[in-house]
């Protein structure tokens, strides 16, 4: 599973994510009820975030490589 919710810390009282930015690879944080999960992006390829009734359903990854 490549989202990951091991980085992210999140301050309930202040409503705050903190993230520990590492390299220079791009990610994508997604938030919905309390969790938050991250992951990086694909090299080449397409990363969707699905919603449902005002809710994160699922994070669909489609990649490929230039010929």
């Amino acid at each position: 599973m490549r989202l990951n919710s091991l980085p992210l810390e999140i301050n309930d009282k202040k409503i705050q994510i903190d993230v520990d930015l590492e390299g220079n690879r791009p990610f994508c944080v997604v938030y919905c009820e309390g969790q938050a999960k991250f992951t990086y992006l694909p090299d080449h390829g397409e990363t969707r975030v699905i919603t449902h009734q005002g809710k994160v359903k699922r994070v669909k990854f489609d990649e490929g490589e230039e010929f």
